[in-house]
């Protein structure tokens, strides 16, 4: 009984995101995105997945930017929110939110795309431990498109 209090009283000490972290650990990590145009680390967000971008396989705008930006550091310029357009893309959190409903399935999140400025519902299918399966859709999941992600 005293063995049982014990166990109960350590369990309540540590944090809910350490006891379900379990669930997400196959996908948690470091993800190249379609064209290995960027890097993205998924992790947990308290009970949930998050996601942001680590690297981009080109971090500045090109010589021929249309918007006069070239050689510098790319920014999320399309963002609909002003205050945010000098935001670094390295850094920026693009998926939010995802819970696991499955194996191997993660919903109701949003994936933001900094090339258009839009955020979309989410989810993620992980395909092989390899691959995973990244969908951006406007209210129903029919209507959107899904990126293959590599490991």
């Amino acid at each position: 009984m005293k063995t049982l209090r014990l166990l109960t009283a350590v369990l309540l000490l540590i944090p809910a995101p350490l006891l379900i972290a379990g669930e997400h650990d196959a996908i948690l990590g470091n993800w190249t995105t379609a064209n290995a145009k960027s890097t993205v680390q998924l992790y947990t967000c308290g009970t949930k997945v998050c996601g942001k971008i680590i690297a981009l396989k080109e971090p500045m705008y090109p010589a021929d930017d249309k918007q006069g930006m070239a050689g510098k550091t790319k920014i999320d310029r399309e963002n609909p929110d002003a205050k945010l357009r000098k935001k670094p893309l390295i850094g920026l959190v693009i998926l939010r939110d995802l819970q696991r409903t499955e194996e191997g399935r993660w919903k109701h999140g949003t994936i933001y795309d900094p090339e258009n400025g839009k955020t979309y519902k989410s989810r993620l299918t992980l395909v092989s431990p390899k691959q995973l399966d990244v969908r951006g859709f406007i209210g129903f999941a029919l209507i959107g498109r899904t990126t293959e992600w590599t490991r």
